[in-house]
């Protein structure tokens, strides 16, 4: 059905396609001052959506150009771009440019986050924004390498279908279909925020973004405390390419690259990109396999029809796999056989290679972008994305054959958003428009045992695991004065039970934005964004495969963990209306620096919380954020320095906590009540020389519980710290590019990253965290002819020995697990890109 709208979407706009006859040819030459050619350059007409790339002689020609007058920019980095009006005619106009060398320009000058190009220095949001060029440095092909070069942010991945995602001490890393995340995660303007499938591969991309604060007005519902926004390289009007191969230790294998190309000439424009990133585990399972290993292998695929001179329209397409080995959680009580309790040597779980993921994303995307005039224009964003996961795990983590479990998460979604923006190029800027978005989803929890070894933890945990072997206990104990009736009855190898969890949400939204410049230097952002929801929640307990008797001691029965529904699901439904909005000041100091200020409203949704035998529904977790901050940009755009302090007040607070209390394994959402937290940022770049640069990064963080409760109530949590929150954190990396000959440079960058203590869960025990460390990486190599690229990289080089998770399902009975952090990596890259 999808694909048939999309295909009908692309038919009624390809109706409108105009053939102009009176068309014209745009040709030329660029070249550097010393009169060399310039190979690459990019030649663009911005009110035509159009460009192409200069040649190995420097020439550009574009073809069937409708006769008018335009704007023609010319850019080369390492040069200062060059904009010159041309009157195109029925004949050949012959237009040649000339680039001065100039300062370089820092990636992140420039950003979109407003849904609109703007400079990061004129932005009333704390945002850190990294280019293509950054990311293909830094090698970074995942969130939580990235998140080390953004202060405020911190992302762990336990596996790519377990993400927890942290801005300014706020985690989203929920899996349960019926909690909405706190961060947003965009890719293209469309949400991808849902924990299960918001994992995905950083590769050919243009640019990420990632916004701190409230973002309610510009991302929706989901940012209550931040986005990161996602914009992937679409099909231009060029033929270029480019492919990265790559091997390392763990049998690290890495394949990459694209190819862009034009199908129509100057109409119809193509790009293909994919990768293959396989790596075994780094902590061999005695029962066989390795475990914390990757394999992920994606495509994208994207056109760009120009319909005619005002309208274009992007389909993208991106498909992902992945298939690592199992997740490491293993036990800090039961050390393996002739092993130990370091969560960073071996392990032994049960069912060995059985562990491990097979998750599925896929999703079209639709833009549409039309220019009214040059002042207003309107832009259509359609998007269908599904994902599919089963991930199998040990919780207890170790041999015995207690708490195997999967975790089976689906979703799928539809949006629709339309987005007015206008811009007077006086004082008046911004957009105004309306979303729908509809999303339906679930997460299924099977729990697969051996009776005998459950009843040993949960009657007799010291002799649970004995020497690295399980011990099992046949038949309940016979003492008639515990354990009445059931005293002596049999305990059985092998049952199953299972629990499932249902979310069905449609939201509609109307939105506005817009900025005024009350003088040249001082001007004013205000948005609104008011939403309706429809939250739809459900949940449903099967009964175990076999009647227990251990759920007779539990007060579960037929079941052990799960009180039954008796099979049937029990739903509740109700509709929500919300408003968030966002109040902003920036005001000039002068051409280098600008002060800004921001208060806004951030909200998550309302949580239906269904049990077997309770139903409740939790208040909108709410933020108010206030803060204040300096951007600068100095040495013709050389020297980048931002630094910002903010404070945030939260009502509300949702935790959810598992536990196993009175027989039963419990894990819902739960409101906390009120945390506060306070804190400063810092950031700056500097290029010492056109092909070289430094960057440094700090975040504090102070964010806790407060000590009562909006009602003057003692909080349970009462001055804890959020977790996966470092107090501290920084990061510091050179890129130095000296050039030996003409034809060949040398390229070294290292970077140092460190974050002070973590706590992994809100109890704040002390054996549930990881001590402050630092990580050091770094890749050098040479490039040849700007052409080809061999490179060699080494991550974690220290080899520092620190986990990553702790506390997790096990800790809910007692028997913490723990998960290693990545130990050094190495390997050699070799990348070869061409243009024609």
């Amino acid at each position: 059905m999808y694909f048939k709208f999309l295909l009908t979407f692309l038919t009624l706009f390809s109706i409108t396609t105009v053939n102009s006859q009176n068309t014209g040819v745009l040709k030329g030459v660029i070249i550097t001052e010393q009169g060399q050619p310039i190979m690459g350059a990019n030649v663009h007409i911005k009110s035509l959506s159009i460009g192409t790339t200069s040649n190995e002689k420097g020439e550009f020609i574009l073809k069937k150009i409708a006769n008018n007058s335009y704007t023609v920019e010319v850019s080369y980095l390492g040069y200062n771009t060059v904009s010159k009006k041309v009157v195109v005619n029925n004949s050949e106009t012959i237009q040649n440019f000339i680039l001065k060398e100039s300062s370089y320009m820092l990636e992140g000058v420039v950003i979109t986050s407003q849904k609109r190009e703007q400079k990061n220095k004129d932005v009333p949001i704390a945002i850190t924004s990294y280019g293509t060029e950054f990311i293909e440095n830094q090698g970074t092909f995942e969130y939580d390498a990235l998140s080390e070069y953004v202060p405020g942010f911190q992302v762990q991945i336990q596996s790519v279908n377990n993400p927890g995602i942290v801005i300014r001490g706020i985690t989203s890393d929920s899996g349960d279909s019926r909690v909405e995340p706190r961060v947003s995660i965009f890719q293209d303007g469309v949400s991808i925020s849902k924990s299960r499938g918001s994992v995905v591969e950083l590769y050919d991309i243009e640019r990420i973004e990632v916004l701190k604060g409230p973002q309610g007005t510009l991302f929706g519902r989901g940012a209550q405390i931040g986005a990161m926004h996602i914009i992937q390289n679409k099909a231009k009007n060029e033929t270029s390419g480019a492919v990265k191969v790559g091997y390392g230790n763990y049998n690290q294998i890495l394949t990459t690259g694209y190819f862009n190309a034009p199908v129509v000439e100057d109409k119809l424009f193509f790009r293909a990109a994919a990768i293959y990133n396989k790596r075994d585990g780094f902590i061999k399972n005695l029962s066989g396999g390795d475990l914390n290993g990757k394999e992920t292998a994606a495509f994208r695929t994207s056109f760009k029809y120009l319909i005619n001179d005002d309208t274009t329209l992007d389909l993208i397409a991106n498909w992902q796999k992945d298939t690592p080995p199992g997740t490491s959680f293993k036990s800090g009580t039961y050390a393996p056989l002739g092993g130990d309790t370091n969560p960073n040597t071996f392990a032994d779980l049960e069912r060995g290679e059985e562990l491990g993921l097979d998750r599925t994303v896929w999703g079209v995307t639709g833009i549409l972008k039309h220019e009214l005039n040059d002042i207003w224009d309107v832009t259509s964003t359609t998007a269908y994305r599904k994902f599919n996961s089963d991930e199998a795990f040990d919780a207890d983590g170790t041999v015995a054959p207690a708490l195997f479990f999967h975790e089976i998460s689906k979703g799928k979604q539809f949006s629709q958003e339309v987005r007015f923006n206008f811009d007077t190029d006086d004082k008046f800027r911004g957009f105004f428009g309306a979303n729908f978005f509809y999303e339906d989803g679930s997460q299924e929890v099977p729990w697969e045992l051996d009776e005998r070894s459950f009843a040993m933890l949960i009657l007799n945990p010291a002799a649970f695991v004995l020497n690295g072997i399980p011990t099992l206990l046949p038949n309940i104990p016979n003492d008639p004065a515990a354990f009445g009736a059931i005293a002596g009855a049999p305990l059985s190898s092998y049952n199953k039970e299972r629990n499932t969890n249902f979310g069905k949400n449609y939201s509609g939204d109307i939105f506005a934005d817009a900025s005024y410049d009350v003088t040249d230097k001082l001007s004013f952002t205000v948005g609104l964004r008011a939403t309706w929801e429809d939250i739809n929640a459900a949940y449903q307990v099967e009964d175990a495969a076999t009647p227990s008797n251990l759920g007779y001691l539990t007060g579960n029965y037929p079941n052990i963990l799960f009180a039954t529904t008796n099979g049937e699901k029990i739903e509740a439904s109700e509709s929500f209306l919300s408003a968030v909005g966002r109040f902003a000041v920036n005001y000039d100091i002068n051409n280098n620096i600008t002060l800004f200020g921001t208060a806004a409203r951030g909200r998550r949704p309302n949580v239906i919380s269904v049990t077997a035998t309770e139903t409740n529904i939790l208040s909108d977790e709410t933020v108010l954020s206030y803060e204040i901050g300096a951007k600068s940009l100095f040495l013709n755009n050389r020297l980048q320095f931002d630094m910002n302090a903010y404070m945030y007040a939260y009502s509300n607070f949702q935790t959810t906590i598992t536990k196993f209390e009175n027989g039963k394994l419990v894990s819902t959402p739960e409101d906390s009540g009120n945390a506060s937290s306070f804190g400063f940022e810092a950031a700056a770049q500097y290029a010492f020389t056109k092909s070289s640069s430094f960057f440094a990064n700090y975040g504090y963080i102070d964010a806790s519980f407060d000590d009562k409760d909006s009602n003057g109530n003692e909080q349970v949590l009462a001055g804890n710290t959020f977790r996966l929150t470092p107090k501290h954190s920084f990061s510091i990396g050179f890129n130095i590019n000296p050039k030996i000959n003409e034809n060949l440079e040398f390229f070294f960058r290292p970077t140092y990253t460190h974050k002070s203590k973590v706590f992994f869960e809100e109890t704040n025990l002390p054996n549930i965290s990881q001590d402050g460390y630092g990580i050091l990486n770094y890749r050098v190599g040479l490039t040849i002819n700007k052409t080809y690229e061999l490179g060699f990289y080494m991550n974690n080089a220290l080899n520092k020995q620190y986990i990553i998770d702790a506390g997790n399902t096990g800790g809910a009975f007692g028997i913490p697990t723990f998960i290693a952090g990545a130990p050094r990596f190495f390997g050699a890259q070799l990348k070869v890109k061409f243009y024609i």
